[in-house]
């Protein structure tokens, strides 16, 4: 059997991913991945998504040099959840997130509101053209 027919892909042939810094286990992102992105982020040793918002692959960094070189590709143990261990490239430390930020997960509940804990590292208007 093929290795890509053994994910539970959803009902529109995504499944998620969960992208985490290699070195110090920070989790980056979440983002969905087809099954021709899996391939080419296996084939590649890059991260390569799938834009919902945009129906086509996504190039993780082709916009803003922030590239994800791939060490591991997991899958959970029910076969629907993808986890990529990775460097983020691009800057130091790198930005995973486009609001400039080292990870998507900045904002933490405190006292019944979401306070932004981690600091912009860059200012996403010079990261995207």
């Amino acid at each position: 059997m093929d290795w890509l027919d053994q994910i539970k892909w959803d009902d529109k042939g995504l499944v998620p991913v969960i992208a985490q810094e290699n070195a110090s286990g920070d989790v980056l992102m979440f983002a969905w991945m087809n099954r021709e992105a899996l391939q080419k982020t296996a084939e590649l040793g890059r991260a390569v998504y799938f834009s919902r918002s945009r129906s086509k692959l996504w190039f993780k960094g082709e916009e803003s040099g922030h590239v994800q070189t791939v060490h591991d590709i997991r899958l959970d143990c029910d076969n629907d959840v993808v986890l990529l261990k990775v460097t983020q490239q691009g800057h130091e430390p790198g930005i995973a997130c486009h609001t400039g930020r080292h990870s998507c997960f900045y904002q933490r509940h405190e006292n019944g509101e979401w306070k932004s804990v981690d600091p912009v590292l860059k200012d996403p208007e010079t990261i995207y053209k």
